[in-house]
């Protein structure tokens, strides 16, 4: 007697007439699709040509984006590939298998209807009363842009190459000249190395040219508080006028850079202990009550957290609320932000020094050095009485417990560790996908949780 299932390839499969026998009840994708339902068709892109082919429902779309992105889907070429192949995504995508161009084009165009997803999601969390906003733990992580680091370039290398590459073409311009007719030469290599040099060039230029434009944006945005100090120093007299303010350079430095795949994304490091890479900095507002669900989102081209504490709490929708206490880490520590905060009466529980990135018994060597001092600003000395007391202690520990797994299950469990789309709008725009693909298997996970 046989121990083994039959196994016979030639058999014709019967399949049940509802693709929907095949998803379990609890799958993610009756939820994503119930989700969508939420979204006004008004907030999607509509091709208005009344020309060509019939288009793909917009909310089957958006439901494709986020069941993919929730199942680490992200490329465009494997979300078509996986209309074919993975029976959830099947029948997300009602058995229809948009080519790769039509998902990219809907992904880069439809940022709004995420935003209004994402916003219906936090909306239908307070209706089933799992959101909770009083307090929120803050931070932000880096994540790799599309392009490579060795394709960032100085002002002063950009310069030199440029000069460079006008020779070259020059020389190349020349021997064309000099073989045509002769055949000396291959009469389509020289013309494809010329435009190669030219595009180059061209590049080159273009990189210069945002250098310079920040520069100057820098400039102006400088030269105010350059008059006050001009202002300040022509008010005093004698030696206490003390050295003339140095007034704003509107030239970029010969050492900034520009990246020529992706301009807006910047050289990062996770830490001094951490390499280089070319990144953003993705920004996060997470529930610290219990459902872990991402309020806001935001994306820096700055390495430092200092600035973005403000920006990200106004950064959670105005439907969903406002939050009574943000915690956030050392790297957010700002008087300025923290009064800020304040003064929309916001509490903000920050960090106040980096003696904590040591555990008590740490592997490492014990660092030698001046024991760590006490803060000398009024505003440190507030704080760190604050995350002395026991309350403080208490709800500060809820936010390595709750942000830190977060991004812990972004990048590990979603896979996503990557942006696909480059420039900072689209990338603001593919986080907020992400988050949402993150929100909708959260929110789905703790509705099934309640239900038992």
């Amino acid at each position: 007697m046989s121990k083994f299932v039959d196994c016979e390839r030639e058999q014709a499969f019967l399949l049940p007439p509802d693709l929907r026998d095949w998803i379990p009840e609890d799958d993610l994708a009756h939820f994503v699709i119930e989700a969508v339902e939420r979204v006004a068709i008004g907030a999607f892109k509509v091709n208005e040509r009344g020309t060509g082919s019939a288009q793909y429902h917009l909310r089957m779309m958006l439901a494709l984006l986020i069941y993919c992105y929730a199942n680490g889907i992200f490329s465009s070429r494997r979300i078509e590939r996986a209309t074919h192949r993975d029976i959830g995504v099947r029948f997300v995508a009602v058995n229809r298998h948009p080519d790769h161009d039509t998902i990219a084009t809907f992904r880069r165009e439809n940022f709004a209807a995420v935003a209004e997803s994402f916003l219906q999601v936090l909306l239908l969390a307070k209706e089933l009363k799992l959101l909770k906003l009083g307090v929120v733990s803050v931070d932000g992580s880096k994540f790799d842009a599309s392009a490579s680091k060795h394709r960032s370039v100085s002002y002063a290398r950009a310069g030199e190459l440029v000069d460079q590459l006008r020779l070259e073409i020059g020389e190349l311009l020349a021997r064309a000249e000099a073989a045509d007719g002769s055949g000396e030469e291959d009469p389509q290599a020289l013309p494809k190395a010329i435009a190669r040099r030219e595009a180059l060039r061209d590049q080159l230029d273009a990189a210069r040219r945002r250098l310079e434009a920040q520069a100057k944006a820098r400039a102006e945005a400088e030269r105010a508080a350059y008059q006050a100090k001009v202002a300040a120093r022509a008010q005093r007299k004698g030696r206490a006028k003390g050295k003339h303010p140095k007034p704003p350079d509107e030239a970029p430095g010969r050492a900034e850079q520009s990246n020529l795949s992706d301009p807006d994304s910047r050289l990062m490091r996770k830490s001094k202990n951490h390499e280089y890479r070319q990144a953003y900095n993705a920004q996060a507002v997470v529930d610290a009550e219990g459902s872990q669900l991402i309020l806001g989102t935001r994306v820096s081209q700055c390495a430092s957290d200092r600035n973005e504490l403000v920006a990200n709490i106004v950064a959670i929708p105005a439907a969903v609320g406002r939050p009574e206490t943000a915690l956030a880490d050392n790297g957010y520590a700002n008087g300025e932000e923290v009064a800020a905060l304040a003064e929309r009466g916001i509490e903000a529980l920050v960090a106040t020094g980096a003696a904590g990135r040591r555990r008590r018994h740490d592997f490492r060597p014990a660092q030698a050095g001046a024991a760590p001092t006490e803060p000398k600003a009024e505003w440190l000395q507030a704080m760190a009485a604050k995350l002395a007391s026991e309350q403080g202690q208490a709800l500060y520990q809820l936010r390595q417990q709750t942000v830190e797994p977060v991004f812990g299950i972004i990048k590990t469990v979603l896979g996503f560790t990557r942006f696909t789309l480059r420039g900072q709008g689209k990338v603001a725009g593919e986080w907020d996908l992400v988050a949402l693909a993150y929100n909708c298997k959260r929110l789905h996970k703790l509705e099934l949780a309640s239900a038992r």
